[in-house]
């Protein structure tokens, strides 16, 4: 990967991890945990996707992918943070 590619990857998780944390939480975690938040839930939401038979393509596709695999973690970390 190009510094360019690195630095789409980490916008992109950046964006998707404040998406989901406005809308799980109602505010985000800072640059570095949407960031991770983002990345992670990249991994997620591509896993989820896939497995459902949908493939989204692009910047936009990789921003919805992204966001939702973040929402998905954000729900699963609070349902376990309530036990």
């Amino acid at each position: 990967m190009d510094i360019t590619g690195l630095l789409i990857t980490l916008a992109i998780g950046a964006l998707a991890g404040w998406l989901a944390g406005t809308l799980m939480k109602g505010m985000g975690f800072g640059l570095l945990g949407n960031i991770v938040v983002g990345i992670v839930g990249a991994v997620v939401g591509g896993v989820v996707f896939s497995l459902l038979g949908i493939s989204m393509g692009g910047l936009l596709g990789s921003i919805i992918t992204a966001t939702a695999g973040a929402v998905i973690l954000l729900f699963v970390v609070g349902l376990i943070k309530k036990l």
